[in-house]
């Protein structure tokens, strides 16, 4: 696998084929670790930075699962590069900016990803498309058992899992789930389902996570803490919410359709259209129409364009993805004009129809 094969392909996390997919984009859980003879990779040195990394990758290479997994060095990496593996949720934007020896392990569905030297000397992800809790759980508990028969993790007896966040230690485990949400965006309902979560404990971010903004309706749900609870506890809270969440979109959904039925399908109609014939188009905007034509698809508003292809859209309409696409660096009114005729075009062959 190379940077430039990702460009034509999607991951598993995007195709839109597991369980609850109208509503969850993707599941996904990480783990942190450190390993107990180093310092954190903010208090070591690049000398210390570069001994771990080649410790882990060496372990990383040998883990027998994740296979084939290919292994990417990104402190040699240009920024376009970097920027797109964050497109693609393989790596965290802590990753990409911090500095020193630092690599990710991706493996070939792109649904288990392994940063090492990022705030943690090794942060494990696994991914499944919709709601899929249980699974990545099970790939990742395996992936952490297989690497900790091989190095010697920081732990406490009293406090578990020693890492460089406060609010990691203990399991150092982070549940989230991805979910669209463009009815309780629509309705101002959106703002109920924040102060429910934060009142048990549970933090919504934006598609990208920490720090980045809710584009496109999608909002990751995810526990803030790990200290004093278990794994099984974290991962049952999160699932034990996400059903109700799903329920209240799916209501938002219908009382849209039986109060404005036609107001919502023009609104939808407008949307995909701009998509088919914009000349020059943003991200942010990009953005919100395809978030407008994918509720259309599950409200069977339009019917002859398949989620799938909106959600490789939703990734390949980023600015690195573009710019790898296009094999040339870009400035941002290229990029809107390059957008919109990639836009167009995946549309047309879609839905040959709309020619």
């Amino acid at each position: 696998m190379d940077l430039e094969s990702l460009t034509h392909t999607s991951g598993e996390w995007m195709r839109g084929t597991g369980p609850e997919s109208d509503i969850v984009m993707s599941s996904r859980i990480r783990l942190a670790r450190n390993l107990a003879q180093f310092p954190f990779p903010s208090r070591s040195s690049d000398s210390t930075r570069a001994e771990i990394e080649a410790l882990l990758r060496g372990h990383l290479e040998r883990i027998p699962i994740a296979k084939p997994l290919s292994y990417f060095r990104i402190d040699g990496m240009e920024m376009l590069d970097r920027q797109f593996l964050v497109e693609r949720q393989l790596i965290s934007r802590e990753l990409a900016e911090n500095h020193g020896h630092r690599g990710v392990g991706v493996s070939e569905s792109e649904s288990v990803s392994l940063m090492v030297n990022e705030e943690d000397h090794l942060r494990m992800q696994v991914l499944r498309s919709g709601f899929a809790l249980d699974d990545c759980w099970q790939e990742i508990d395996t992936i952490d058992d297989c690497i900790e028969s091989e190095v010697t993790y920081a732990f406490s007896e009293q406090l578990g899992y020693l890492t460089a966040c406060p609010t990691n230690v203990g399991t150092g485990i982070r549940v989230s789930v991805l979910l669209h949400l463009p009815a309780l965006v629509l309705t101002k309902e959106i703002q109920k389902v924040f102060q429910a979560l934060q009142k048990i404990g549970l933090a919504v971010r934006g598609l990208y996570g920490e720090g980045s903004q809710a584009m496109g309706d999608f909002y990751q749900i995810s526990n803030q803490t790990t200290l004093g609870l278990s794994e099984d506890t974290l991962i049952k809270k999160v699932k034990d919410v996400i059903p109700n969440i799903l329920a209240y979109e799916r209501r938002a959904r219908e009382k849209l359709i039986k109060e404005n039925r036609q107001g919502l399908h023009d609104q939808v109609s407008r949307a995909y259209g701009n998509l088919r014939h914009a000349q020059t188009i943003s991200s942010e905007e990009t953005m919100h129409l395809l978030s407008s034509v994918r509720m259309g698809i599950n409200l069977g508003l339009i019917d002859d364009l398949e989620i799938p292809t909106v959600n490789e859209l939703f990734i390949h309409t980023q600015p690195a993805h573009l710019q790898k696409l296009r094999h040339e660096r870009l400035e941002s009114a290229e990029r809107n004009v390059v957008r919109a005729s990639y836009i167009r075009q995946r549309l047309a062959e879609a839905s040959p129809s709309n020619n």
